[in-house]
């Protein structure tokens, strides 16, 4: 078996806790809650169903494989080992680009209107509006750009303030829910449908998904064939339970219809603070400021994680040239590419802010929409190579080790990838599936934009990134010398 080269300057700072909580605070999405909660009484249904159905299958799958290839990249070094550089090189491109494309369009968008709302008004297109959007940005890549020794606790900071201020609204809405009757729970149709289904499986997919990441520092990890498995378990559980009753209690306060993608946990906040009296309009602003920064170190968690893959992409000759692969000798941390991610995601959201002329609700869908899009069709490559690496390499240590063996791991494989393929569709072609089986769906109620204004964004990003991804390989072969073959030979590490 063939892996990248190891990357010199990396320092083993993480311990199982730190993995852990990297985990949540990548997988935790805030911006997300809102857009569940969205989907009523059923969202709850199905979140449940698919923490059991989607959420534990893919949890096993990558704890085994995370503990037994530990390698700096995570799934860029499976998919390399599994099907070459190529597949590889395209399959880091989506996973990367999501998290600049999400930085710059959803997470920061979602930050802007709770500050707007909450703490300092921001109008959309003002000055100040570009303003706290740029730094937003740039103080997430700031916090990948410091050494890991030190970011990890940022991010640590940003999943126990996450946790906490989920546990704070969720004992808030149950206080509210008893003063004032739990309205909103009464009214709710708990019963899951077809089309409840079709609207929800996207986000929550995206919701559940980014556990290996972390992996993408396996070099950084101070046990990662001890550790891994039981950080994604422990963050598994943690992140359902921040899915599942958050949504719930924003459902038992707020009214049918009431609940949007953009504004649902703020909103939410809101009406159910109204139970501390003249404390309410400082508890909320408090509360939108640990929003933001929440969100915050969210994308930051991500930009640690995801440049690293594409840092080793590069490193590896698949990507333009090696020299964004390199890592700060002081730092250990890919500045370079850091530093590319915090240039798309500006461009992101300055595109972004064009597509609706300023309707916030409306780019946040469809940002959204485009960052599931590439997340999503990253692992039509990633869940194929779990389990080619599983039947390939036998010889590979295991500490760990799915449920009844490689008929196990098969099966877990063959249902994770049937989800996701039904995700990638859904999110791609959204109303088709509906309109097949003869559901009612008014594209333009839904997205706030044309289907053909969807379309050339969201198959626009997919064109425009394997143009790009397949550039990037050709032209690193064109210049590649004899010799500058990193690959080394030998068992994972």
């Amino acid at each position: 078996m063939s892996v990248p080269a190891p990357v010199p300057h990396l320092r083993r700072t993480l311990r199982r806790f730190d993995i852990m909580a990297m985990g949540v605070a990548a997988v935790v999405s805030l911006d997300v809650i809102g857009e569940i909660a969205a989907g009523g009484g059923q969202a709850v249904t199905w979140t449940a169903a698919l923490a059991v159905a989607f959420l534990l299958p893919y949890a096993l799958l990558f704890a085994e494989t995370g503990a037994a290839f530990p390698q700096e990249g995570g799934p860029y070094v499976w998919v390399d080992v599994a099907f070459g550089r190529l597949p590889a090189a395209l399959t880091t491109m989506f996973y990367w680009v999501t998290n600049p494309v999400w930085l710059g369009g959803s997470l920061v968008y979602l930050a802007a209107a709770a500050w707007n709302g909450f703490v300092f008004p921001l109008a959309p297109g003002t000055p100040a509006d570009y303003v706290f959007k740029l730094v937003f940005i740039w103080a997430a890549i700031l916090t990948a750009v410091v050494s890991l020794r030190r970011g990890k606790w940022i991010t640590t900071a940003g999943a126990a303030a996450k946790v906490l201020a989920l546990a704070f609204f969720t004992a808030t809405a149950v206080a509210y829910g008893v003063r004032h009757g739990f309205r909103g729970l009464a009214e709710a149709d708990f019963t899951p449908t077809g089309a409840g289904f079709l609207a929800l499986v996207p986000v929550l997919l995206f919701a559940f998904v980014g556990f290996e990441a972390p992996n993408a520092a396996g070099d950084e990890m101070r046990d990662p064939q001890h550790d891994v498995p039981v950080a994604i378990g422990m963050s598994g559980a943690i992140a359902t339970g921040c899915y599942l009753l958050p949504v719930a209690a924003i459902l038992s306060a707020a009214p049918p219809g009431r609940v949007t993608g953009v504004g649902g946990f703020m909103d939410a906040a809101a009406l159910v603070f109204e139970i501390y009296g003249s404390w309410r309009g400082p508890l909320l602003t408090c509360a939108a400021v640990v929003f933001a920064l929440a969100l915050l170190t969210q994308g930051s968690a991500w930009m640690i994680v995801a440049d690293r893959m594409q840092a080793m992409a590069a490193a590896d000759g698949g990507f333009f040239t090696r020299a964004l692969g390199a890592f700060h000798p002081r730092l250990g941390t890919p500045v370079r590419m850091n530093l590319l991610s915090g240039v798309t995601a500006t461009a992101f959201m300055l595109a972004a802010m064009h597509l609706a002329r300023g309707d916030a609700s409306a780019v946040f869908g469809v940002v959204l929409s485009v960052a599931i899009t590439t997340l999503l069709l990253s692992y039509l490559a990633v869940i194929p190579a779990l389990l080619a690496l599983r039947l390939r390499h036998r010889e590979v240590p295991r500490p760990y080790e799915v449920p009844f063996g490689t008929p196990g791991f098969t099966g877990a494989a063959v249902l994770v990838y049937a989800w996701i393929l039904l995700g990638s569709w859904v999110v791609l072609f959204p109303g088709t599936l509906e309109e097949a089986a003869g559901m009612p769906y008014r594209f333009r109620a839904v997205w706030g934009v044309t289907r053909l204004t969807f379309e050339t964004f969201t198959l626009g990003t997919v064109g425009l990134l394997l143009a790009v991804g397949a550039a990037g390989y050709v032209t690193q072969r064109m210049r590649a010398q004899p010799g500058d073959d990193q690959h080394q030979a030998g068992p994972a590490r």
